[in-house]
């Protein structure tokens, strides 16, 4: 069991006007979370209703508890992020049991 690794999907509503801002923040600690603490990186969507949606990669939920063990890899960049956002829903966790997406 979970063999396939690990996910950590993350849901926002980002006050408006601050879009781009919230874009370029997460995108920022994404990278900074990725080159440091060996997570397979992440994906950022925005839903229809405006709201985002991002989910992280990891080989395992213990390598994701380590990363922030001592706080973010980017505490600059979470704040920004944190400035952009109306509010946030609690984080969802996910063991990887099949994957079949292919990337193009």
């Amino acid at each position: 069991m979970g063999a396939n690794g690990f996910v950590v999907v993350y849901r926002w509503r980002i006050l408006p006007g601050k879009e781009a801002e919230f874009e370029a923040a997460w995108h920022r600690v994404t990278v900074a979370i990725r080159d440091r603490c060996g997570s397979y990186g992440s994906r950022l969507h925005r839903a229809a209703d405006g709201s985002y949606l991002g989910y992280a990669r990891w080989p395992s939920e213990a390598s994701w508890r380590a990363c922030f063990a001592q706080g973010s890899p980017d505490a600059e960049g979470v704040a920004a992020m944190q400035r952009a956002v109306e509010s946030r829903e609690p984080e969802i966790r996910l063991e990887i049991r099949d994957d079949l997406i292919r990337e193009p």
